[in-house]
């Protein structure tokens, strides 16, 4: 699997968003559901200028089984509060597509 540079996603950010991202960190999510886990891996944080609804976003990316990549860029917004609460509100918006 092909990393993304934190610019190749910050570009992203501002397609899917709007707004400027600047990359703050990075943050390991490890997240478990009745003792399995169901996702892990980093979070990038960025700061977001210019974007109405939220001043940070949590973002990360993963390849498809079609060798497609999916971009995800969660706004730091209620309930969305961390970057293991942005991981858990991408699964479950993911769960009801």
């Amino acid at each position: 699997m092909t990393e993304v540079s934190k610019d190749e996603l910050a570009r992203h950010i501002e397609n899917l968003r709007g707004g400027k991202a600047t990359w703050v960190e990075a943050v390991p999510v490890t997240e478990s559901f009745q003792g399995q886990i169901v996702w892990e891996g980093e979070v990038q944080v960025y700061d977001l200028e210019g974007q109405p609804e939220a001043s940070r976003v949590y973002a990360w990316s993963y390849q498809l089984e079609d060798g497609k990549r999916k971009f995800v860029a969660v706004l730091h917004k209620p309930p969305v509060d961390s970057p293991a609460a942005a991981v858990r509100a991408a699964i479950v918006a993911e769960g009801r597509e």
